[in-house]
């Protein structure tokens, strides 16, 4: 080979050097409080964004069950895989991050959240993988799942992922998903006019439901849980407000939820130059 061949293929090469991707920076899966997962590599995040617990008010009940299930988690305990389903807005999403905040800041375990994107969902199995070594605690969190009509491999992973299939996530992860939907999977009124068996459809779509632990509902909110909401801010952040302003806020955005709640209180805020 002559000296300028090599020459012309040296050069070749390091150009091909320069333009490729830069190879991924392991994780350390002991440090951070929270990662990112995108279905190839996790990236990790410094610090859990999520309101004080004593902040998140109208879901009383359903508060109760995720905190005590998120601590038992943390300290090594028995817990279920949780499904948070219901009503846009009333802090389904708020309240699984604020319950691992409570968990990591104010009992001090060692409890990590490990979020994915709904389009990573086929990237799971690789995710827990490598979580199966880690010797701590995560809580991996799936916001907004919903499978789209015809999709039968998405469900049928995710319930062995629930049921123990050979796949099946780790003893030292839980699985907690957000959905406006109980069912999770979309249905057409169609199937539940079924003239040979009208609730097989029905039954076995809400069946992935029951795959968890816990199935936790939120609800629409009624205007005294709304007024509710916003005293308890407006009180711990020292702000004044009206009822009726409350409700004219509600009307304008069409309906009433803890995150309309939210918003209102910024408005407060900012209506007096206030920072929260």
């Amino acid at each position: 080979m002559s000296d300028q061949l090599t020459a012309q293929i040296e050069r070749v090469i390091a150009a091909l050097e320069r333009i490729a991707a830069p190879a991924a920076t392991p994780i350390d899966w002991s440090a951070a409080p929270a990662y990112v997962w995108n279905g190839i590599q996790p990236r990790a995040v410094p610090a859990i964004e999520a309101p004080s617990l004593d902040l998140i008010y109208g879901v009383n009940e359903q508060k109760a069950k995720v905190v005590d299930n998120v601590l038992r988690h943390a300290h090594g305990h028995a817990a279920h895989d949780m499904l948070l389903w219901g009503s846009r807005g009333m802090g389904k999403s708020a309240l699984l991050r604020a319950s691992l905040r409570h968990a990591r800041e104010d009992q001090g375990t060692d409890l990590a959240l490990v979020q994915v994107a709904p389009d990573a969902l086929s990237s799971l199995t690789t995710l827990f993988t490598v979580l199966r070594d880690v010797d701590r605690p995560f809580l991996v969190f799936i916001d907004d799942l919903g499978f789209e009509e015809g999709d039968s491999a998405g469900p049928r992973a995710l319930r062995s992922w629930l049921e123990g299939g050979v796949e099946a996530r780790p003893r030292n992860v839980r699985l907690a998903v957000t959905a406006n939907r109980r069912a999770i999977v979309s249905r057409h009124m169609s199937e539940q006019d079924d003239p040979i068996n009208p609730r097989d459809a029905v039954d076995d779509q809400l069946a992935l439901a029951d795959r968890f632990g816990l199935s936790i509902g939120f609800h629409n909110c009624s205007q005294d849980d709304y007024l509710g909401i916003i005293r308890g801010y407006a009180a711990a952040y020292g702000l004044e407000w009206e009822v009726s302003d409350a409700l004219e806020w509600s009307k304008r955005r069409g309906g009433r939820s803890g995150r309309i709640a939210s918003h209102y209180i910024t408005e407060l805020a900012g209506r007096v130059g206030k920072q929260i």
